[in-house]
């Protein structure tokens, strides 16, 4: 009994160790998501008339902010991969938080046009530092059990800073939410020097001892403890094997094998279609849209673009339940299609209806959010794990992470210009047809991944009637 009771001590304490560093961790996440939300219902406030700037904020000039934070992102994502392999995986966060901190500085500082485009600017290496560093930290302080459920707080502390910065934005003025914003990273450069390296980095610097003792306290046990040592032994084994590939020879090897470089193909193209199915651009731009198809209704802008973020966060709160229960190709496809109807309606409410059913842009929108949370956000990350081995994993996620930032910049610095001389039912369309084409492509070329192994998804990809119709799909 008395043994029994202190494994279970030994495993509560563990798990507790591992949530409250994990928690401490995803804080540059949470504000990353806080200044991505921060532009929503900022940006009309400075192109008002009651501007906190010395005149109103040029269209343009919000345009830039929008775009510049992933044109900087897409070089920061290899940066980071290269501060995080010959640096560690905590500096990488602390560096994280201190940009996002210079950030919320430089904006309370001025509201000049160079240092708001510049403060957004600096947020790119926030981009980097929380989508190459958060999971990989996550990965290697977390035992198997809690793996996912930890790795889900990435997603969702992003989602929860879009929501907190929508309402901060309706019920607080300027200057006080950004000192709200501000706190958060500081909080983070405070409080996280007391937490610890990751074993598997310790182990690839050398530091045998050092990875002992910070395994055994994630893990609440002594550092002599038999389940320790059985660990370590594994993480060893690991890094050996890990080791045996660098960046352009990994690359080399995935353009040239053809199995790996058609699941590549795939990841890339499902990546194309969760960046460009505007639900960035809602999420950025969420309070000028509403301002526009608001009409009589008895809720602000900002407070429609709060309930988007309620959305949001519901829908990642759901998705690992979803992914898990309707596998990954279904649950893909059928959120790739409701957007894309959803966004076809919006675009024919702005044409054509007018003042008429207000209702429908908040409820249309809301769909998109959603699907975008529980499927379309998730899921491509999760096919791309599943779809490569380990070796090819980090190469992969950075080759990725950095052409979304790319795809994402373009479509934000593009996004009111095109509004403006076009209109937004032109945006939400080309939104629409990339859903809608990407649903097609989904659905005859794209794996089942769930409880497959990687020579079962490659030997699918093998077929040539899978490579035909690929091609088919590509020339729509």
């Amino acid at each position: 009994m008395l043994k029994y009771t202190a494994k279970k001590y030994y495993s509560e304490g563990s798990k507790l160790n591992q949530v409250v560093v994990a928690v401490l961790m995803v804080l540059p996440v949470f504000s990353y998501g806080m200044a991505v939300g921060w532009l929503s219902p900022m940006g009309p406030y400075l192109m008002s008339e009651d501007t906190p700037a010395a005149k109103p904020v040029h269209p343009d000039v919000i345009s830039w902010m929008a775009s510049v934070a992933y044109l900087v992102g897409t070089p920061a994502v290899f940066l980071f991969g290269y501060i995080v392999d010959n640096f560690g995986r905590k500096k990488a966060l602390m560096l994280t938080s201190f940009s996002m901190a210079v950030c919320w500085g430089l904006k309370l500082y001025s509201t000049e046009t160079w240092a708001l485009i510049t403060a957004r600017a600096i947020v790119g290496f926030g981009v980097g530092g929380s989508y190459v560093v958060t999971p990989l930290y996550i990965k290697e302080i977390s035992e198997d059990s809690i793996r996912g459920t930890l790795g889900s707080l990435v997603i969702l502390s992003q989602n929860f800073g879009n929501l907190v910065v929508y309402i901060l934005g309706e019920y607080v003025c300027y200057h006080a939410t950004l000192w709200i914003c501000l706190a958060v990273p500081l909080i983070h450069l405070l409080v996280f020097p007391a937490m610890p390296e990751t074993p598997s980095y310790l182990l690839k610097s050398g530091k045998v001892e050092e990875a002992r003792s910070a395994l055994a306290w994630l893990r609440c046990r002594q550092t002599g403890d038999a389940n320790v040592d059985t660990e370590l032994q594994s993480l060893l084994l690991e890094l050996e094997q890990s080791n045996s590939g660098k960046f352009f020879t990994t690359l080399k090897t995935l353009v040239s094998d053809p199995s790996t470089f058609h699941a590549f193909r795939i990841t890339l193209t499902i990546t194309l279609a969760r960046e460009l199915c505007g639900c960035l651009a809602v999420l950025h731009f969420a309070s000028l849209i509403f301002s526009k198809a608001s009409g009589d209704w008895v809720l602000t802008a900002n407070q429609q673009a709060t309930i988007l973020g309620v959305v949001q966060l519901i829908g990642s709160c759901t998705a690992s339940s979803l992914v898990e229960r309707t596998g990954r190709k279904p649950l893909l496809g059928a959120t790739c299609l409701v957007s894309g109807l959803a966004l076809v309606s919006l675009g024919g409410w702005f044409l054509w209806a007018g003042g008429v059913a207000a209702w429908l842009p908040a409820f249309a929108l809301c769909l998109c959010i959603y699907c975008d949370a529980a499927g379309l956000q998730p899921v491509p990350f999760v096919v791309m794990t599943e779809m490569f081995s380990f070796q090819y994993r980090g190469t992969v996620t950075s080759i990725v992470i950095a052409f979304a930032c790319a795809l994402v910049s373009i479509e934000l610095r593009l996004f009111h210009p095109l509004a403006t001389h076009l209109g937004l039912y032109v945006i939400f369309w080309i939104f629409a047809a990339v859903c809608l084409i990407s649903t097609v492509y989904i659905v005859f070329c794209v794996p089942e991944t769930k409880k497959r192994s990687i020579d079962e998804i490659y030997a699918e990809l093998g077929g040539k009637k899978n490579k035909d119709c690929e091609a088919a799909v590509t020339r729509l």
